[in-house]
This record gives structure tokens, sequence and C-alpha cells, in this order.
């Protein structure tokens, strides 16, 4: 038994990841403090979900390299920044060290996976 086809971004397993790290991290988020709604709290959230967003943009603009590369480096980026907000919320102490691995780990899977994809993007193309 294969596997199923790639109809749309939500079946790549970069997207299945960095949803369910984006949900995880969502759910942490809930316990920083009060002072932080409008920092930390607002950039990791927004960070964390922008990797699948930019993701979905990318998978709609495969019939343009140029274009489907640019948003992957988005996604590549603001994997790389949720990264630094993770570092930064164990560095306050709002998260300990073992429960921010866990979603440091997924980011740099996901960051393999697109690195994979930027530096062969020819098998992802629409070709007309």
């Amino acid at each position: 038994m294969g596997k199923e086809p790639i109809k749309s971004h939500e079946d790549l397993e970069a997207y299945k990841m960095a949803f369910d790290v984006a949900m995880k991290i969502f759910d942490l988020s809930k316990q920083f403090p009060a002072e932080e709604k409008y920092s930390l709290t607002d950039q990791i959230r927004r960070s964390s979900r922008s990797v699948c967003a930019n993701l979905a943009e990318a998978w709609r603009k495969r019939s343009y390299e140029a274009a489907f590369i640019a948003k992957l480096n988005d996604c590549e980026s603001e994997a790389a920044e949720t990264q630094t907000w993770l570092k930064f919320a164990v560095k306050c102490d709002y998260l300990n060290v073992e429960t921010a691995r866990e979603p440091y780990g997924t980011y740099n899977r996901v960051l393999g996976i697109l690195v994979t994809i930027i530096k062969n993007p020819s098998p992802w193309l629409i070709k007309h």
C-alpha cells in the first residue's frame, strides 16, 4: 500500500507538523504572564501560525518557481523565528527546557523538509 497522493498543502508532512506544533505553542503560551500578552505571546503565536500560512501560499504558487521558493523561504524564516521565541520563553522562565525541546525539535524537522524542497523544487512545481 503506497502513500496517498498530495492534493493540497494540508497533505504535506511539513504542514501537518507545523500546524500541530503551532497549536501546541498556542496552548503553552496560555501560561505566559499577562504582561507578555502583546509581546512574546503574540509574537510566538503569530510566527508559529505563519509557517503554516506561508506553506499554504507556497503550495498555490507552484506554477512560478521563484514565487514558490520565496514563500518557502518565508516559512523557513518564520520557523526559525519561532525557535528564537521558544528560547526567550525558556530564558524568561515561562517554559522549562524539557517542555520547549519538543516544539523546537519539530521546527528543526520542518526546517529540514523546507530546505530539501528549496534545494530541489522541480518535483513540486506545476508544469504547464
